[in-house]
Protein backbone atom coordinates (compact mmCIF):
# COMPACT_ATOMS: atom_id res chain seq x y z
CA UNK A 1 0.00 0.00 0.00
CA UNK A 2 1.56 3.43 -1.00
CA UNK A 3 1.66 6.08 0.78
CA UNK A 4 -1.14 8.09 -1.28
CA UNK A 5 -3.85 5.35 -0.66
CA UNK A 6 -2.83 5.78 2.90
CA UNK A 7 -3.75 9.13 3.22
CA UNK A 8 -7.14 8.58 1.05
CA UNK A 9 -8.09 6.28 3.89
CA UNK A 10 -7.38 8.35 6.03
CA UNK A 11 -9.31 11.19 4.48
CA UNK A 12 -12.25 8.80 3.80
CA UNK A 13 -12.46 7.80 7.32
CA UNK A 14 -12.76 11.17 8.92
CA UNK A 15 -14.89 12.67 6.11
CA UNK A 16 -17.12 9.20 7.04
CA UNK A 17 -17.42 9.88 10.66
CA UNK A 18 -17.96 13.45 10.20
CA UNK A 19 -20.77 12.49 7.95
CA UNK A 20 -22.49 10.25 10.48
CA UNK A 21 -21.63 12.33 13.47
CA UNK A 22 -22.79 15.80 11.67
CA UNK A 23 -26.79 15.31 11.88
CA UNK A 24 -26.15 13.99 15.80
CA UNK A 25 -24.05 16.73 17.05
CA UNK A 26 -25.80 19.67 15.41
CA UNK A 27 -29.15 19.08 16.24
CA UNK A 28 -27.82 19.13 19.84
CA UNK A 29 -26.13 21.95 18.98
CA UNK A 30 -29.04 23.81 17.80
CA UNK A 31 -31.51 22.08 20.41
CA UNK A 32 -28.62 23.40 23.71
CA UNK A 33 -28.89 27.00 21.64
CA UNK A 34 -32.27 27.36 21.68
CA UNK A 35 -32.55 25.96 25.47
CA UNK A 36 -29.99 28.46 26.66
CA UNK A 37 -31.38 30.75 24.63
CA UNK A 38 -34.83 30.25 26.70
CA UNK A 39 -32.92 29.62 30.11
CA UNK A 40 -31.42 33.17 29.71
CA UNK A 41 -34.73 34.77 28.82
CA UNK A 42 -36.70 33.35 31.54
CA UNK A 43 -33.74 33.45 34.09
CA UNK A 44 -34.66 29.20 34.97
CA UNK A 45 -31.11 27.91 35.51
CA UNK A 46 -32.85 23.83 36.08
CA UNK A 47 -29.77 21.54 34.58
CA UNK A 48 -31.99 18.62 33.54
CA UNK A 49 -34.10 21.30 31.24
CA UNK A 50 -30.67 21.45 28.97
CA UNK A 51 -30.25 17.47 28.91
CA UNK A 52 -33.72 15.95 28.44
CA UNK A 53 -34.56 18.26 25.02
CA UNK A 54 -31.13 17.26 23.89
CA UNK A 55 -31.50 13.19 24.08
CA UNK A 56 -35.13 13.34 22.74
CA UNK A 57 -33.95 15.41 19.94
CA UNK A 58 -30.88 13.19 19.28
CA UNK A 59 -33.24 9.91 19.28
CA UNK A 60 -35.85 11.26 17.38
CA UNK A 61 -32.77 12.39 14.41
CA UNK A 62 -31.19 8.64 14.99
CA UNK A 63 -34.72 7.18 14.23
CA UNK A 64 -35.05 9.42 11.35
CA UNK A 65 -31.72 9.42 10.17
CA UNK A 66 -30.28 5.62 11.24
CA UNK A 67 -31.20 3.60 8.12
CA UNK A 68 -28.90 5.74 5.79
CA UNK A 69 -26.20 5.94 9.08
CA UNK A 70 -25.99 2.19 8.57
CA UNK A 71 -25.88 1.83 5.21
CA UNK A 72 -23.20 5.04 4.60
CA UNK A 73 -21.23 2.86 7.85
CA UNK A 74 -21.57 -0.22 5.84
CA UNK A 75 -20.71 1.30 2.21
CA UNK A 76 -17.29 2.44 4.05
CA UNK A 77 -16.86 -1.00 5.46
CA UNK A 78 -17.68 -2.48 2.29
CA UNK A 79 -14.84 -0.46 0.37
CA UNK A 80 -12.11 -0.55 2.73
CA UNK A 81 -12.35 -4.69 2.40
CA UNK A 82 -12.45 -4.48 -1.52
CA UNK A 83 -9.38 -1.92 -1.18
CA UNK A 84 -8.13 -4.96 0.61
CA UNK A 85 -5.13 -6.54 -2.50
CA UNK A 86 -5.97 -10.44 -3.31
CA UNK A 87 -2.84 -12.60 -2.07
Amino acid sequence: MTFDEVIFHGQNAVFTILRLAGPLLLTALVIGTIVSVLQSVTQIQEITLVFVPKMVGVFVVLLVVGAWMLDVSVGFGRSMFESIPPP
